[in-house]
């Protein structure tokens, strides 16, 4: 499903499918804090119904399955949701194709409806009434979010230049630790309960963190096959160049509780 959005890489178009299978091998990556996070907040555990809109290959659900929480996972897009049902064989996961704007279930189903790097994406005028519909009383809206710090760490500044080199139109560039944005008409559903942003380390080999960035927005969702294997090149190139065997890059995770008014 091809998503062209004025306010994300100048309205370049761009497609998840299109890099789901780098996105299965690659994008699993969140520590272990990062779930602890919501865990010690007492969410996605213990029999509560969690619906995680633009799960992708499934990874949030996958990764909190053993905590207890019975998900279903939504996506726009066919590819990712096949993959999810591939990586999350045995488990009782649903999965759907279908677009964040055009999930109907039921009034009052979950108690968690989480977004994890995907809340900007959304058209919230139409999808914040119908969150708050399917939310149980006293129900939580989870955002989540982790990137790259390119200022921090200078193999993620590198990998982000030459990100830029072939798409000037990306828009993911140039992160540092913020709170996660959240629109104004989130406010008349939700009152935020609770924020945090904190740095983390994620360790990768020079072949992991190519995949990495590969199935970025900025690449495998959104330039030609013969640009992107330029651009593979030319990378692959710089971190033997740049990066030892294995190392840590510098992220910085955010998480987001707002509960239902």
């Amino acid at each position: 499903m091809e998503i062209i959005n004025n306010n994300i890489d100048n309205g370049k178009a761009f497609d998840w499918g299109r890099t789901s299978e780098d996105y299965s091998k690659y994008r699993d990556i969140y520590p272990q804090e990062f779930y602890d996070k919501i865990i010690q907040i007492g969410l996605c555990k213990d029999n509560q119904v969690i619906l995680d809109l633009g799960t992708g290959t499934g990874v949030l659900p996958r990764n909190m399955y053993r905590y207890g929480g019975r998900w279903i996972g939504t996506d726009i897009s066919e590819n990712q949701i096949e993959q999810a049902k591939i990586l999350s064989e045995n488990m009782n996961i649903d999965y759907y194709a279908v677009s964040a704007e055009n999930i109907d279930f039921p009034d009052n189903t979950f108690d968690v409806i989480t977004a994890c790097q995907c809340f900007w994406y959304f058209d919230h005028d139409k999808i914040i009434p119908n969150l708050y519909r399917m939310l149980k009383p006293n129900g939580t809206l989870l955002i989540l979010y982790m990137a790259w710090l390119p200022y921090e760490d200078k193999i993620a500044q590198a990998s982000e230049e030459l990100v830029l080199k072939y798409n000037p139109n990306w828009s993911g560039a140039g992160e540092t630790i913020h709170p996660i944005w959240i629109p104004d008409i989130v406010y008349k559903k939700f009152k935020m309960q609770y924020h945090d942003e904190y740095p983390l380390k994620v360790r990768f080999t020079r072949e992991t963190w190519n995949g990495r960035i590969k199935s970025c927005r900025g690449i495998g969702a959104s330039l030609s096959e013969n640009e992107i294997k330029c651009w593979e090149n030319e990378h692959k190139a710089l971190l033997n160049d740049i990066a030892p065997d294995t190392f840590e890059i510098s992220h910085y995770g955010a998480i987001a509780v707002l509960k239902k008014i």
